[in-house]
């Protein structure tokens, strides 16, 4: 019985070591990701006329599609303009990395397209996202209430039969 609770207690303190040793690294880990958000949040200029513009789009797009979560064609349009917005993104960075001067007052694209990703795909992906669980939800309600009409059917066959 001692090997047993020895061999119980060296395992949970080796598991003990892994948790601490993961919680140290989420915390190193998540600090310098919070920085570099903060720093970017405080490098862009969100005032640019553009960037309101775009935020207002994005603002508009989620109202959209919280407003019509019951109506199921107009959420499968809204999920492919999202959808064909995040597929265009690349294109939009390239055409934005040769005339950033024509709308922002900085160049804020990259070739890599960090800052097309956070603020352009991020968003859709985002609105993607409420609308894909939307559906779902929706689903689910639909389910319940077809099952329910099934067995109320079932049950009036079956007075029908006794009857």
């Amino acid at each position: 019985m001692e090997k047993v609770h020895a061999a119980v207690t060296a395992h949970l303190d080796q598991v003990s070591g892994l948790v601490q040793a993961l919680s140290s690294e989420l915390r190193r880990g998540i600090g310098p990701a919070a920085d570099s958000l903060v720093a970017f949040v405080h490098a862009v200029d969100w005032t640019e006329p553009w960037l309101m513009c775009l935020m207002a789009f994005h603002a508009i797009l989620l109202l959209t599609a919280v407003a019509s979560r019951r109506k199921a064609n107009l959420q499968l349009f809204l999920l492919f303009l999202a959808y064909s917005g995040v597929y265009l993104a690349e294109k939009i960075n390239s055409y934005m990395v040769e005339h950033w001067k024509s709308i922002a007052r900085r160049n804020y694209f990259d070739r890599a397209g960090v800052f097309i990703s956070v603020v352009w795909s991020g968003p859709l992906i985002f609105i993607s996202m409420v609308i894909v669980v939307s559906s779902l939800i929706t689903l689910c309600r639909l389910m319940v209430k077809w099952k329910r009409a099934e067995l109320r059917h079932r049950a009036q066959l079956a007075r029908d039969k006794q009857d």
